[in-house]
């Protein structure tokens, strides 16, 4: 050993003899002092220990995450599928409050049906729904909508029945145009070009059409009732020389949307 070692060694062995022999009281007070000194490094230790052990706990391994995620996600899409829904429930219960209402408000007794087909060589000339002979329809009964006439029942089986619509050569209607002179007519087929408007013929050549005027049920020919919308007049044109006159009347009802229609069983 060099001879700084030695001096070293000797301050230490001297300084722990005289560290022996102080009294107690002035050994527990140096002992308080140098715990003062060292005891906030000690705690910053441990502190930095527990950091460390958490920031471990606190670490997910990527995978984990990604399944969180994905999960999170599904979850969200379940929820906004449930909202959805929902939305769609409570429109469908309005609409069909809607519809309650007016029937409550009908001379007639009806009966609700649903459109489950339609035909595929001329669709909007014909539909079926879901009633039939087992829910008191028979042929020829009138069916509408909200909104106007559609047609009547052309078949009926136990559980369906077909329906010629408005427009088709099988459905011709008596009606009536709501003006000063009542004039009455009837519709036959729709036109070539627009399935929303048909042709009112056998009026008068001195009939006073406007456009605009309402056309309805004449309630003559003892199938359809009286007083059921049919649509309004677009334009007229006389014919045969002036003798009669034909108009255009574009329907009320959208036969080409059908969902539901009611039938008119009495």
């Amino acid at each position: 050993m060099k001879r700084p070692h030695y001096i070293a060694l000797a301050l230490v062995v001297l300084l722990t003899l005289i560290l022996l022999n102080l009294p107690n009281r002035v050994t527990a007070r140096l002992k308080l002092g140098i715990g003062s000194v060292f005891l906030p490094l000690f705690g910053v230790a441990g502190s930095l220990q527990q950091m460390e052990a958490e920031a471990g706990h606190l670490a997910v391994p990527r995978s984990k995450l990604v399944r969180q995620n994905e999960t999170l996600l599904h979850q969200n899409q379940e929820l906004r599928l449930q909202a959805m829904r929902s939305q769609d429930i409570q429109r469908e219960n309005s609409r069909l409050r809607a519809l309650l209402g007016w029937e409550s408000r009908q001379p007639w007794k009806l009966k609700l049906a649903r459109v489950v087909l339609r035909e595929p060589s001329n669709w909007w000339r014909s539909v079926e729904i879901d009633a039939g002979s087992r829910d008191g329809i028979k042929k020829n009964m009138p069916v509408l909508t909200t909104q106007g006439l559609v047609g009547r029942i052309a078949s009926v089986s136990f559980l369906r029945s077909q329906v010629v619509l408005l427009g088709d050569s099988d459905c011709r209607v008596s009606a009536r145009v709501e003006n000063k002179s009542g004039e009455t007519g009837i519709i036959g087929a729709s036109s070539p070009l627009n399935s929303e408007i048909v042709e009112m013929s056998y009026l008068s050549g001195t009939t006073d059409l406007k456009p605009g005027q309402p056309v309805v049920t004449s309630g003559l020919g003892g199938v359809f009732p009286e007083g059921i919308p049919i649509g309004k007049v677009i334009d007229s044109q006389p014919v045969d020389f002036g003798v009669a006159s034909v108009a255009r009347v574009r329907l009320a009802a959208d036969l080409s949307g059908l969902d539901e229609v009611w039938i008119v069983l009495r």
